[in-house]
């Protein structure tokens, strides 16, 4: 492999990570988080994803996880553990508006978004775009330099 030949990657990772710490600032003992998943997929990406499902049709949250396991085809799973505390926080904000299937008792609940949710979503679309980005661009280049053109 020639001298240099990780340059490209090693930029493309740095820009990531320059993208994903942009404004965020970096948390703990100066440490910037991991901008392959982490904090930044669990406080800007599942929000956005369940934004984006429930703007396209009312859901509930074990068909959420369901969707966003097909979605990334099994590469990002979500535990009920952070899925309904996620649930419960849109809410509160607002962002989205659940109504339980059967009222008069505790069935699934059913959660479609509001104007203040399609506004957050928008946001973050706009917010997350360039991570995105950034992120398929630094994945490509690691696959072109293990495993060639």
């Amino acid at each position: 492999m020639p001298s240099g030949s990780s340059k490209p990657v090693a930029e493309a990772v740095a820009e990531t990570a320059r993208v994903a710490t942009r404004e965020r600032p970096a948390r703990g003992r100066g440490r910037a988080s991991d901008v392959f998943g982490g904090e930044l997929r669990r406080r800007d990406v599942f929000p956005l994803l369940v934004l984006h499902l429930v703007s396209r049709e009312p859901s509930f949250g074990n068909r959420l996880i369901e969707e966003i396991e097909e979605i990334t085809q099994g590469v990002i799973t979500v535990n009920p553990n952070t899925m309904y505390p996620l649930l419960r926080e849109l809410e509160a904000k607002g962002r989205i508006e659940g109504r339980w299937e059967h009222p008069d008792k505790r069935t699934r609940r059913f959660y479609s978004i509001t104007p203040s949710g399609e506004e957050e979503y928008a946001r973050l679309r706009d917010e997350l775009g360039p991570f995105l980005e950034s992120m398929k661009r630094t994945v490509t280049l690691i696959q072109r330099e293990i495993y060639g053109d």
